[in-house]
């Protein structure tokens, strides 16, 4: 009887194999550089990232706290999951100033290389969604769900369980033939992937990131106390920044990449080709006291689109308060102190007033 109805054809078997090498295919047409598959298994890591939490190193950000060993149990972030697809993706900029010379330059803010162009975030997302829809495609209805730095998942460990680096010293991942400059992102799924064999350690001896930490953060190796790490002072702490380490943070406004800098790893880095990670609003050597003079119209205008955006106009003062008090002693530094002495904001005022301090007494 004919019903009106066409029957689709079956999709046709593929191979956990096949879909694996598909899967590959697909992930650097989109240009993710390496890419790699993870079974769920992180209980390695459950007592180390207790351990941590216990020790407060975690600092203010309590949603660390707040999900636990979630971060360690991808089934209970994502039910179902048994496998966890890791890719990464260059981010170090082709056209940004020598990141050394900007660090050595006082009157010029640094900001981590990692932020001068488009937020990561979105970049890669919309990368991931876009690996998951040709899964969809091709394999049908399956768990599949994209992480980037986006919830309670621990991405180095799993990144390193799939074979694309081991954890250095630093706590950020490696390679022999990328260094760590690349961002990281996952999916999470129940397709049944075949996994990729973890890399082999290659740090040795070496504690050069950990003697090149400004502020002491790395407290030992695979160890860092965000409480310390300008990293997260400059971005995730909400408050006023203690006062012992303003100093150590000599120019660096956001982030810091000193432990990466001296990484011998990092000689094999590769540059991005990709167009949203290059340098927007000279960001890689501004001026900082053009910077403090941007106005919080002027802040949202200028880095729409930046994951510097989100720390808000109040924190970016702050930071480059902090780094005009380190600067040379000169009339434009402390006229552009001077100028918002009267802020607003009691955080703004706390730290400009420090900054006077270190210039007037």
């Amino acid at each position: 009887m004919h019903t009106g109805f066409q029957q689709q054809p079956a999709r046709p078997a593929v191979t956990p194999d096949a879909a694996a090498a598909r899967i590959a295919a697909w992930a650097s047409g989109l240009g993710f550089q390496e890419i790699g598959v993870a079974d769920t298994d992180l209980s390695a890591a459950e007592a180390g990232l207790l351990d941590w939490l216990a020790a407060g190193c975690h600092g203010e950000m309590d949603y660390m706290a707040r999900h636990g060993l979630k971060r360690a149990r991808p089934a209970e972030l994502t039910p179902g999951t048994i496998r966890i697809i890791s890719v990464r993706m260059n981010y170090w900029p082709s056209d940004a100033r020598d990141a050394e010379a900007v660090l050595a330059d006082s009157k010029r803010g640094y900001v981590a290389r990692y932020a001068l162009g488009r937020d990561y975030h979105k970049v890669l997302r919309n990368r991931l969604q876009q690996l998951i829809g040709r899964m969809r495609e091709d394999f049908g209805s399956h768990v599949f769900r994209a992480f980037t730095d986006s919830a309670p998942v621990l991405e180095v460990a799993l990144a390193a369980k799939a074979g694309l680096g081991w954890r250095g010293k630093h706590t950020l991942l490696l390679d022999r033939d990328a260094g760590s400059y690349f961002f990281l992102g996952e999916i999470y799924t129940d397709l049944p992937l075949p996994t990729t064999p973890a890399t082999t350690e290659h740090c040795g001896s070496c504690t050069r990131c950990i003697d090149a930490c400004p502020t002491g953060a790395i407290i030992g190796p695979y160890r860092v106390d965000a409480r310390r790490c300008i990293s997260y002072l400059t971005i995730e702490h909400p408050g006023s920044i203690p006062e012992d380490l303003r100093p150590l943070m000599g120019n660096r406004i956001y982030g810091c990449d000193d432990c990466q800098l001296v990484c011998p790893w990092n000689k094999y880095a590769q540059v991005s080709t990709e167009p949203d990670f290059e340098v927007r609003n000279g960001l890689d050597d501004p001026g900082l006291v053009q910077l403090f003079a941007w106005t919080a119209a002027e802040f949202e205008e200028r880095l729409a689109g930046s994951p510097i955006r989100r720390i808000g106009h109040e924190r970016w003062l702050r930071n480059i308060a902090v780094a005009l008090g380190n600067a040379p002693s000169t009339p434009a530094v402390v006229a552009a102190l001077r100028s918002r002495a009267d802020d607003a904001s009691p955080v703004v005022r706390e730290h400009v007033a420090w900054g006077l301090e270190q210039h007037v007494g």
